[in-house]
């Protein structure tokens, strides 16, 4: 009994720990078996790869979902809480590598989901000790979370102008000229405001290519709205990340930056200027 547990111990820091020899070896070759199944993947959608080597892609395929079905048992058997495990992020990434194959037994098509095996991937971060750059990404997330009220009233104005627009060009050009719906119409005013241009639409008439014109104006006007505000979010949140807990003793303000010697909303001094000694008066007559 005493010498399983001692295994199973084994098995937990050689699987979920990266900070020794046998650990890191152990994700270093299997970040390389999932890319090499990925490389399966991705050469059994070309017809030509397909057609002369689909036995033995086949035969690959299985061997990698047996090689990380068992992967996937062995963590569920060393892991201290198995449940806690199965149900965390990483525990169902591991099982969405093995599950797109058992469906494929069904539904052929499937065997393409396993290409969602990229997201293991993402276990890169441990092998290569970047978890502390993963810091920098909350401050995406906290612009992200900043901005989201301003973004969406940005898109449901966006929506209100193209659906006004293709109203507008529907009744201007008319199934005549192409745009045979309102659905149609605003299809092209999206086109048109985002500056795509797919040209598979285009107004036959003076007033249309008017109102074609004011469209593209205001797509080049707007455009650089939702990334201006992203941009004022991170900025301050880095800003604040860079911010200390010292209040300010006039209007109580609690955050400053490091290097602040006065508040930024009233000018008082943050720190009380230190009384210098006097020099001493020598007479020189």
């Amino acid at each position: 009994m005493e010498s399983s547990q001692s295994w199973r111990q084994r098995l937990y820091i050689i699987i979920f720990h990266t900070d020794t020899p046998a650990g890191q070896r152990f994700d270093r070759y299997l970040l390389l078996t999932i890319m090499a199944s990925l490389v399966v993947v991705m050469l059994d959608s070309i017809d030509s790869i397909h057609s002369q080597y689909a036995p033995l892609l086949a035969g690959l395929e299985w061997g990698f979902t047996l090689l990380f079905a068992l992967e996937y048992g062995v963590r569920l058997y060393c892991a201290p809480k198995p449940l806690r495990y199965a149900f965390s992020f990483f525990g169902l990434v591991d099982l969405l590598a093995v599950l797109p194959a058992i469906l494929a037994l069904f539904y052929p098509d499937a065997q393409y989901l396993l290409i969602i095996r990229v997201i293991r991937m993402l276990r890169v971060f441990r092998v290569l000790k970047l978890s502390p750059y993963l810091r920098q990404a909350n401050f995406l997330l906290t612009a992200l979370r900043g901005s989201r009220q301003k973004i969406t009233v940005f898109f449901v104005s966006i929506a209100t102008l193209v659906t006004v627009f293709g109203t507008l060009m529907y009744v201007i050009e008319g199934p005549a000229n192409g745009f045979t719906s309102i659905p149609i119409s605003i299809y092209w005013a999206v086109v048109t405001l985002t500056t795509v241009g797919f040209g598979d639409i285009t107004p036959q008439t003076a007033l249309g290519q008017a109102m074609a014109t004011l469209v593209m104006i205001t797509g080049y006007s707007i455009i650089a709205v939702p990334t201006g505000i992203f941009t004022a979010e991170l900025a301050t949140a880095m800003r604040a990340d860079n911010q200390f807990e010292h209040p300010c003793p006039n209007c109580q303000k609690a955050h400053h930056e490091q290097a602040a010697a006065f508040c930024n909303r009233c000018g008082q001094a943050l720190y009380p200027r230190a009384s210098r000694p006097r020099k001493p008066h020598t007479d020189t007559d």
